[in-house]
């Protein structure tokens, strides 16, 4: 018994070095937003605040659904790498960087037509889509960067290059912290200046993977690589994007973009309450999703070995880390909320008021966690259709009427429900198809689980 115990949990040390390597490298995006929020939040007026809040909608639209870059090329990598293929490591890394950078500059180049119909869609006073804007205008230039990190964190995981993601993750944000000081605070840009400080930082954690790269490929094999970048037919391959997977993102981004929306609606200093408590949950959540993405790796090694023995013990182990991640967050929240939003915020008002809420963040956070695991285990099992249900019926019946009754009733703590409700939907509804997951003949032949 000892020894098959012990061999159904062989991967702990892999899952850990995975993980950690994941959770870190995944805070880079919400702590960039944090690190804004954090200075604007102690300015005297508050609409800088709440006007980089509404912002960061249009962006988690962009980056979010665009994130499929860095999984994809991972993928690709990986596969080269564990066949000993330099030319098609460095393939997977050049298409991959090529259609980031055009989609990059298809964003800069289409940037004022994404304003304006961002901020139409979005509700805000004058006052505050004002602020906002001036944090897009800055932020927006760093598009081309943020795409190609997403690219270079893929490429460097795929060849297991675990150090140089987290550099490349360390230099962003602390470049971030620094020349948000100098732009907010002894510069006075305001708005301006925090959406600036983002794109800049981007740029220097690009420039630390760039020379990562040169230290690292096969200079001899280069010039093949360069003439078979352009074949369309892989190109095409490269950039495919399942759909379902999609469907998860869009759902998500937009259950949180109704909620922030809705937020303004109530008024502004709702408005920045709620995204105060969000810039938590955020943090909590890309933590956690650093653990679904090697749930995800993990599952889908598994599948394909035939190792069913150990698809329990590695969603036992993964939720408990999952778990472990989101508790801190919530509970540090609750107990100490002065000690905790007063570092992103010195409005008392906001740090009064915030206190009738920090509540929400134990179930938003336990619940999302665990509907991230089963998520990345379903994707790693190529699950595609049972998530693109899961999300649909999480976003219209467990999201939407709550939303409008929150809406109508003009009240807050409804509000915070619908997410509760909206990731209980998901993690229910996963994980009722869990059991049919775990026989042989269902993961490899169940309908539901064979459309991707």
């Amino acid at each position: 018994m000892p020894d098959a115990v012990s061999t159904k949990y062989d991967f702990l040390p892999r899952f850990y070095r995975l993980a950690t390597v994941s959770v870190l490298s995944n805070l880079m995006v919400p702590l960039a937003g944090l690190v804004d929020i954090a200075f604007l939040g102690h300015l005297a007026d508050i609409r800088h605040l709440a006007g980089v809040i509404l912002a960061t909608i249009l962006f988690d639209y962009l980056y979010r659904v665009l994130k499929f870059m860095r999984s994809s090329t991972n993928a690709l990598t990986a596969q080269a790498a564990g066949l000993d293929e330099p030319k098609a490591v460095l393939l997977a890394g050049l298409r991959s960087g090529l259609i980031a950078l055009s989609v990059g500059l298809v964003i800069l180049l289409l940037q004022y037509p994404i304003q304006k119909f961002g901020f139409f869609v979005l509700s805000g006073s004058p006052a505050i889509e004002a602020s906002g804007v001036d944090y897009f205008n800055g932020r927006i230039w760093g598009a081309p960067a943020v795409l190609l990190n997403f690219v270079l964190f893929g490429w460097f995981l795929g060849r297991e290059m675990n150090g140089v993601v987290l550099l490349m993750s360390i230099v962003g944000n602390g470049s971030n912290v620094l020349l948000d000081y100098l732009m907010i605070v002894k510069w006075g840009w305001e708005s301006m200046g925090a959406g600036l400080a983002t794109a800049l930082s981007q740029y220097l954690a690009l420039g630390v993977g760039l020379v990562g790269v040169g230290l690292s490929i096969e200079w001899q094999v280069l010039p093949d690589a360069l003439l078979g970048m352009f074949d369309w037919v892989a190109l095409k391959d490269t950039f495919a994007l399942k759909s379902n997977i999609l469907i998860r993102y869009v759902a998500m981004i937009s259950a949180y973009s109704i909620f922030t929306n809705l937020s303004a609606v109530l008024g502004t200093d709702v408005l920045a309450e709620n995204g105060l408590l969000l810039q938590i949950a955020f943090l909590s959540q890309f933590a956690v999703q650093g653990v679904g993405v090697t749930t995800q790796t993990l599952t889908g090694n598994f599948k394909s070995k035939g190792n069913r023995e150990q698809m329990i013990p590695l969603l036992t182990v993964s939720m408990v880390a999952g778990l472990a991640i989101a508790l801190p967050f919530a509970f540090i929240s609750m107990i100490f909320p002065e000690q905790v939003f007063g570092l992103l915020t010195n409005h008392p008002e906001l740090n009064t008021n915030i206190t009738k809420y920090t509540i929400w963040l134990l179930p938003v956070l336990l619940i999302t966690a665990i509907a991230f695991i089963l998520e990345g285990y379903f994707i790693g099992l190529k699950a595609g259709a049972s998530l693109r249900n899961a999300v649909l019926l999480a976003f219209f019946v467990g999201f939407i009427p709550l939303a409008i009754a929150a809406w109508y009733f003009h009240n807050n703590h409804l509000l915070w429900a619908t997410l509760v409700s909206y990731m209980t939907t998901i993690m229910v509804a996963l994980a009722i198809q869990l059991p049919q997951t775990l026989n042989a003949q269902d993961v490899e032949n169940h309908q539901p689980l064979a459309n991707s």
